[in-house]
C-alpha cells in the first residue's frame, strides 16, 4: 500500500479582491430579496455559478436586461459599458454595481484617452479578448471605436501612420502585453522608414492588475516545488488559461481541471507531492475539495484505473 500523497494548496491562489467583493455583494443582496439577477456569469467558474444559482442568483444577458423592469440586477466585477446603465435607468432597474475598482479606474483612463485621441486623430488599442465582458466594457468607453488585439493578425487593424494609445485587459499576461507593445513599436519604425518621416507615437499603458500579474512569479516558484501541479479553473477563464501556462512552462506534470471529477489517477503514479493552485476566479472551497479527493487516493485506486 502506498502512503497518502502530500498535497499543498497555494495560498496565493483563489479569488482576487474584485471577484470576492462581487460574490459577497450578491450573497448579501440575496439574503434580503431571495432572488437576484446577474448580468453574465458572476465568475468564470461553473461550480461557483451553480452554488450561487441554488441561493437564488439568476444569470441574464443584455437582451434579457432590455425586457426587465422594476427589479435588481448585479453588475459583476468585469464592469459594463455606458449603454447598460442607460437601459437600467430607462427600465427602473436598480443596479447593484460590483464592478472591480481596478476595472472602473481603467474605464475612466480609456474614456479620457479616447476623448483626447479624437482631437489627435489617434487610436485606442486594447490588448485583450474580443467579446470578453471586461473588454466590452472598455470598448464602450470609446463608443465602440477601440481596436481589440490579441495576436499578430490583429495588428493589421491598426493604422501605423496615426498615434496609438495602448491599454490591456486587466487579467491578461504581462509577457503577452509587452510582446504586443514591442511588435507595435517595430511596425511604427517600419512605417517611419518607408515614409521617411517621423513615426507616429505610441503611448503604452500597462493596465494589468498587479494582484493578477504578481501571481505569475509566485506560481513559477510554486510549480517547481511539487511533482504534480493541479491547476483548478473554469475553462472560460482568460486569467486561468494564462496562469496555467505559467505552471506548465515550469512543470510538465501540470494539469488543467475544473473539478475533482476530471482527475486521472495515473498522474500520481510514483509521485510524492502535489501542488494545487488556481485562477483569480477559482474559489478556495473548490481547491479544498480537490485536495481532499487527492489525499484519499491510494495504491489500489491507481491499479484499478
Amino acid at each position: 500500500m502506498m502512503g497518502k500523497l502530500k498535497v499543498t494548496i497555494d495560498q496565493d491562489s483563489g479569488y482576487c479582491f474584485g471577484v470576492e467583493y462581487a460574490i459577497r455583494m450578491a450573497e448579501d443582496a440575496m439574503e434580503d430579496a431571495g432572488k437576484l439577477y446577474c448580468l453574465g456569469d458572476i465568475v468564470h467558474n461553473d461550480m461557483e455559478v451553480k452554488r450561487l444559482y441554488e441561493k437564488g442568483l439568476r444569470v441574464i444577458n443584455h437582451e434579457d436586461l432590455k425586457d426587465l423592469q422594476d427589479c435588481k440586477v448585479l453588475i459583476r466585477a468585469h464592469g459594463e459599458p455606458p449603454e447598460t446603465y442607460r437601459v437600467a435607468m430607462e427600465n427602473n432597474i436598480e443596479l447593484i454595481d460590483a464592478s472591480c475598482p481596478v476595472v472602473l479606474k481603467l474605464q475612466n483612463r480609456v474614456k479620457n484617452a479616447h476623448d483626447k485621441m479624437c482631437t489627435d486623430k489617434g487610436q485606442i488599442v486594447i490588448y485583450g479578448k474580443k467579446g470578453h465582458a471586461e473588454v466590452t466594457g472598455l470598448d464602450g468607453q470609446t463608443n465602440g471605436n477601440a481596436i481589440i488585439v490579441m495576436d499578430d493578425s490583429d495588428l493589421e487593424k491598426i493604422d501605423f501612420s496615426r498615434p496609438v494609445t495602448l491599454f490591456s485587459q486587466t487579467t491578461k499576461s504581462t509577457k503577452g502585453f509587452y510582446d504586443i507593445k514591442k511588435k507595435i513599436e517595430d511596425r511604427l519604425k517600419i512605417q517611419q522608414a518607408a515614409k521617411q518621416e517621423q513615426s507616429a507615437t505610441l503611448n503604452a499603458n500597462d493596465s494589468i492588475c498587479r494582484q493578477v500579474s504578481n501571481r505569475e512569479p509566485k506560481l513559477t516558484e510554486f510549480s517547481k516545488q511539487h511533482d504534480v501541479i493541479l491547476f483548478v479553473s473554469g475553462k472560460k477563464s482568460s486569467n486561468g488559461k494564462a496562469l496555467y501556462q505559467v505552471c506548465k512552462s515550469q512543470n510538465p506534470n501540470s494539469y488543467f481541471i475544473e473539478n475533482e471529477d476530471e482527475l486521472n489517477v495515473e498522474w500520481f503514479e510514483g509521485k510524492e507531492s502535489v501542488g494545487i493552485c488556481g485562477a483569480t476566479s477559482t474559489p478556495m472551497w473548490l481547491m479544498e475539495k480537490v485536495k481532499k479527493y487527492v489525499e484519499n487516493i491510494e495504491h489500489e485506486s491507481l491499479l484499478s484505473c
